[in-house]
């Protein structure tokens, strides 16, 4: 009797226990903590940080270009005894020389003026670095509209599942109803028959609704990097949130100052027009500062030779200048000119086909507003429709076909509402995507 106690009182403790971890498995996110969670977690925005701090590293090594050249040398060498002819090759005589040579120098040159290779060079790269943060911010609002995506996503089938166990609900009390309307002789078994085959395909459906639930959440949670079995929940509030009532002008102006698209072509027109002057740099002469001190020994311009050690120094000015470059730099140029004005000519089409794109995403946006608002009068008809034929089929001057109709006419009806008003919601985040304000 102990043991069969003990026996039940282990079960229910693991029944309890399953409950908890599967309530604990269960996560209320707003969409705001899931975009905090993805900048955090996601492996896409980690990759392009790292493209961003290798640009920003560019830019210092960059400016190292402003910096002097310090070259310090040293050597040892051992040298052989020399041979002293006539200028006609005769009377070859040996001339001893000391063996052991040694060769100190420091030398250090400042850049005064390179044509301006250094601070271009300097520029592209700060432009390298805007790029790169600009791929960051545009990657940022793709992976939060792909995360909104996927939490609407789960909204709307959430709510589906609702709408579904609602009609399931109904249609297993029209299936008892049928059944009491058989048992008085004023209903068929066929009709029973057919509320069954109904209300099977509702629960087949909504099985299939839950298992997108299932890999939508598991797809969402290791995105943003939380345990992938974590069933996430979307907060019920974001149906409330406020969207601007702003006309189709307020969204072009807003894509104009914010979007990626619009910032990388004038980074990179930005960064063409600084490789063109750097190409005509090569047409400048580079001036310098130099100095020099040496200590060589032994001293080899005499014969005899000095086995002494020489210390002297040196400062100048120096100015070099490559002719060559007045003849090779120009196809340079040309091609530089080339890629500025092609990186210009696509600047426009980004903006021609910004705006196209802002445009048929406002009409969509204003769509889903009359979409709701026509599903909502569709509803009410619905509604209004099923009580007509209930009452109809319940006073034996309806068919059951009339009443599966018009089941299945409410089912729709209120999924294709919970559709929309997600929708209105989706649009609105695909404007803000697009328009570079997400």
């Amino acid at each position: 009797m102990l043991k069969h106690f003990l026996s039940e009182a282990l079960v229910v403790v693991l029944i309890l226990l399953g409950s908890v971890a599967a309530v604990a498995q269960q996560k209320v996110l707003t969409l705001d903590e899931v975009f905090d969670l993805a900048e955090q977690n996601s492996k896409t925005l980690a990759a392009e940080r790292v493209a961003l701090s290798e640009a920003q590293a560019a830019v210092v090594e960059a400016k190292t270009g402003r910096l002097p050249d310090i070259e310090l040398s040293a050597s040892a060498s051992y040298l052989g005894n020399g041979t002293l002819t006539d200028r006609n090759y005769s009377n070859a005589m040996c001339v001893k020389m000391p063996h052991w040579g040694n060769n100190f120098a420091v030398e250090a040159a400042q850049l005064i003026y390179g044509g301006g290779v250094v601070s271009n060079s300097i520029a592209l790269a700060r432009l390298g670095e805007e790029m790169a943060a600009t791929n960051l911010d545009d990657t940022r609002s793709r992976v939060r509209f792909l995360l909104t995506g996927f939490y609407l996503d789960l909204y709307k089938l959430r709510n589906i599942l609702e709408v579904y166990d609602r009609n399931i609900a109904l249609a297993e009390e029209l299936i008892a109803d049928t059944e009491a309307r058989s048992r008085e002789g004023v209903a068929l078994s066929n009709d029973i028959t057919r509320h069954e085959l109904r209300l099977e395909r509702l629960r087949l459906a909504r099985i299939e609704v839950e298992n997108t639930v299932k890999i939508l959440s598991s797809e969402l949670a290791t995105i943003i990097g939380i345990e992938p079995t974590t069933e996430i929940i979307p907060d019920v509030a974001i149906l409330a949130k406020e969207l601007p009532a702003a006309d189709e002008a307020y969204w072009q102006r807003l894509a104009e100052e914010g979007a990626y698209s619009l910032k990388r072509g004038e980074i990179e027109v930005a960064m063409n027009e600084r490789a063109e002057k750097l190409a005509r740099a090569e047409r400048r002469p580079n001036i310098a500062l130099f100095a020099a001190n040496k200590f060589d020994g032994p001293i080899t311009i005499e014969v005899p030779v000095i086995d002494k050690n020489f210390n002297y120094w040196y400062v100048g000015v120096g100015v070099s200048f490559k002719l060559s470059s007045l003849y090779k730099t120009n196809r340079t140029i040309q091609r530089a000119a080339i890629a500025t004005d092609h990186s210009r000519r696509r600047l426009d089409d980004a903006r021609e086909r910004l705006s196209l794109d802002i445009h048929a995403d406002y009409i969509r946006y204003e769509e889903a507003f009359f979409t709701e608002q026509t599903l909502e009068k569709s509803l009410e008809l619905a509604q209004s429709n099923y009580n007509i034929i209930n009452k109809r089929y319940n006073n034996d001057i309806a068919l059951i076909t009339d009443m599966t109709d018009a089941a299945n006419q409410l089912l729709d009806a209120e999924l294709q509402l919970t559709n929309a008003r997600i929708n209105i919601l989706l649009r609105y985040y695909k404007l803000l995507n697009t328009a570079g304000a997400l």
